[in-house]
């Protein structure tokens, strides 16, 4: 069996937790996360079934007590909530950083109205080495990422929505290719 890449997870759930606390403002709160098994195989690296996934993350439960703080994972068939105690998201506000991209970004989205052009422009900001594309399928109307992974390493697909109306969902590379949009 694989060694799991708990620092990853990890990574993924502070990044999701700091992206609502951008959104919404903090607040010392209990939140529920939800991940598929293969999203969850894609972060941590491994190839388990629902039961194999089941004890890695008890070890990830067991080994986050000392960093992030509570967290208890319960599933329904390949759908896994992780629900995280208040220590998380009062962890997550005290040790990372009040700016940066993803702060940007949102900020730039919540414009109204909202341009997508402003919001590639803030991306080459960021970095010169940024994939743009637009897509061809009709999900959504822009693909943008950083090419190198930094500072950011998801796949940003936006939409116009009209009206200045801009949305955004955000992927690792290996959840978007899941998406078989081609």
């Amino acid at each position: 069996m694989k060694v799991p890449d708990f620092d990853r997870l990890e990574k993924n759930i502070i990044d999701v937790v700091k992206e609502e606390q951008i959104k919404l403002g903090y607040q010392k709160e209990v939140i529920r996360l939800y991940y598929p098994l293969s999203s969850l195989n894609h972060y941590l690296k491994t190839e388990a079934d629902v039961d194999g996934m089941n004890v890695i993350l008890k070890d990830f439960c067991d080994r986050e007590k000392n960093t992030l703080g509570s967290i208890e994972v319960s599933n329904e068939k390949e759908r896994f909530c992780f629900c995280l105690s208040e220590e998380v998201s009062v962890y997550v506000n005290e040790h990372t950083p009040g700016d940066g991209f993803l702060y940007d970004l949102i900020e730039e989205i919540s414009r109204h109205p909202a341009n997508l052009n402003d919001i590639i422009a803030l991306f080459y900001k960021y970095s010169e080495r940024v994939h743009v594309e637009r897509a061809e399928h009709g999900e959504f109307d822009i693909l943008i990422y950083f090419e190198d992974g930094q500072p950011d390493g998801f796949m940003y697909c936006l939409t116009d929505e009209g009206g200045g109306h801009i949305i955004y969902h955000r992927y690792t590379r290996e959840d978007y290719e899941d998406l078989d949009l081609e």
